[in-house]
């Protein structure tokens, strides 16, 4: 059974790879680019477009192959990067298509982000201060049953 933690790292994944697999090839990216009537393309941004594309699109599969906690801890961190450039780009008159995507980014960096943040307090009482052990919460990051801390100041995954 997967953990609701896990299932949103999942689900973020399988929203990546809808909105991105368009942006992985110089072909599928000239069809993406017709499709939402972008200027005129060039070379370099026919190419940044695949490397982000390629990328995402890999990162995406890991997650919904093999999800693991620490991998919505670093979805979480680049959510919260791609939703300052995304913001970026609206306060420099950036097309009001973004407002949809910076929402679905800054929701699933919250979901992802969240559960750590409020797990690594010192006050969590199922903190085991000597081990840095949390109890046992299958799924969640931290959770003995994973094998993993995340130990507050230094935010290292142990196993």
């Amino acid at each position: 059974m997967t953990s609701p933690y896990l299932r949103v790292v999942r689900a973020s994944a399988w929203y990546d790879l809808v909105v991105t697999a368009g942006f992985a090839t110089p072909w599928t990216y000239a069809m993406v680019h017709d499709v939402l009537s972008l200027p005129e393309r060039d070379v370099m941004q026919t190419l940044l477009a695949n490397l982000m594309g390629s990328v995402v699109v890999v990162w995406a599969l890991l997650r919904i192959v093999r999800p693991q906690p620490e991998h919505g801890l670093f979805d979480g961190i680049a959510r919260t990067l791609f939703s300052a450039w995304i913001a970026y780009a609206l306060a420099h008159g950036g097309p009001h298509l973004l407002w949809g995507f910076l929402v679905v980014e800054v929701a699933f960096g919250v979901a992802q982000l969240a559960p750590l943040l409020l797990r690594s307090g010192a006050d969590d009482p199922g903190r085991d201060d000597a081990s840095g052990v949390v109890e046992d919460r299958p799924g969640m990051p931290g959770s003995a049953a994973d094998a993993r801390v995340c130990r507050r100041g230094d935010a290292a995954f142990r196993t």
